[in-house]
């Protein structure tokens, strides 16, 4: 089948294995090549006569978007493994498939996990600025003085490919994994010895405390105030799920009055906007949602979604299709 007539916009450079597949496969591939996040005015600008879209998580893609692309839009082929930024049911009602990139970033993910627990727990961000600033005259027997982590308990908030990754990394630590999920997971259970709590056990219990759920109305603000009084005052929180599963200004209050000792964050309520308070927090080491940034994950995510969109636009089934329903009339 030829798809010389389709036309594609790709919203932000991507990497090249991504564009490659596109460029073999497609004649009219437009790409946003000032690589920044484009407002919402240029987004509905760019999209119009499209009949695929490779989105970023940045990008609000909802019926209004959709109609501005025009009734041919075929595909919207999300380069990310969370789809809240996507309408689904306004893409189903409108005949458009919708796919993510599953699986590919599980490890990458999980690792910067464990990156952010060890620099939280251990203050290498703070003990790095402090290094940097020429303030190390010597050894002392108070320095910086963080918590331990072998032998500890480790909470897992949502027991999904990454937060099963996560907890098997523990092992070598030696740690007591608790987990608090919808369902249950033997394998999580078998492998990592692991025990299925309600959320607030999990709360009081661990140690650490990180975060894997999906962006849902049950999720939004799951940490709040209420939360944050549960956890021990020597528990840290990490989150690379999404940002507004935890609300921001009842972390802050918590860090501010050692509700909890401290936090690992990777993603944020209002990204890219950050609280101007959790910034001056020390016993914070934030990052710019970088969590699946590596050369092999970043690119196979690309490949994913340039051969997901590809498929629909050849009338195929992609193969993460996330409302297969689109193709059952």
């Amino acid at each position: 089948m030829s798809l010389d007539q389709f036309k594609v916009y790709v919203t932000r450079v991507i990497p090249q294995p991504g564009l490659d597949i596109l460029n073999a496969n497609l004649k009219h591939v437009k790409l946003n090549t000032a690589d920044n996040i484009l407002s919402r005015e240029e987004l509905l600008e760019n999209i119009k006569g499209l009949d695929g879209l490779l989105s970023l998580l940045t990008e609000r893609i909802d019926g209004e978007a959709m109609d501005a692309a025009g009734p041919q839009l075929k595909v919207v082929a999300n380069h990310a493994v969370g789809f809240d930024n996507i309408d689904l049911p306004a893409a189903t009602e409108r005949g458009i498939m919708v796919t993510n990139t599953p699986g590919v970033l599980t490890d990458a993910t999980s690792d910067f996990a464990w990156a952010l627990l060890f620099a939280t727990a251990r203050r290498i961000a703070d003990a790095d600025k402090f290094t940097r600033a020429l303030k190390y005259d010597g050894w002392g027997p108070m320095m910086y003085m963080g918590g331990d982590i072998t032998g500890r308990t480790l909470g897992i908030v949502g027991a999904g490919r990454i937060g099963v990754a996560m907890a098997a990394k523990s092992v070598g630590f030696k740690m007591r994994v608790l987990y608090s999920d919808e369902f249950r997971n033997e394998k999580l259970e078998q492998e990592v010895g692991a025990r299925k709590v309600a959320f607030e056990e999990l709360l009081n219990e661990s140690d650490f405390v990180s975060v894997h759920v999906p962006l849902l109305k049950s999720t939004h603000h799951l940490f709040n105030d209420d939360s944050f009084r549960m956890m021990k005052k020597t528990a840290y929180l990490i989150n690379t799920s999404r940002g507004p599963v935890v609300d921001e200004a009842a972390l802050v209050r918590a860090l501010q009055t050692g509700e909890i000792a401290g936090a690992g964050i990777d993603v944020y309520e209002d990204e890219p906007k950050i609280h101007p308070e959790l910034i001056k927090l020390d016993n914070a080491v934030l990052a710019p949602h970088i969590a699946s940034a590596t050369i092999e994950t970043r690119g196979k995510m690309a490949t994913m979604a340039a051969s997901n969109l590809v498929a629909a636009l050849k009338g195929e089934r992609p193969d993460n299709l996330l409302n297969p329903e689109v193709l059952d009339d």
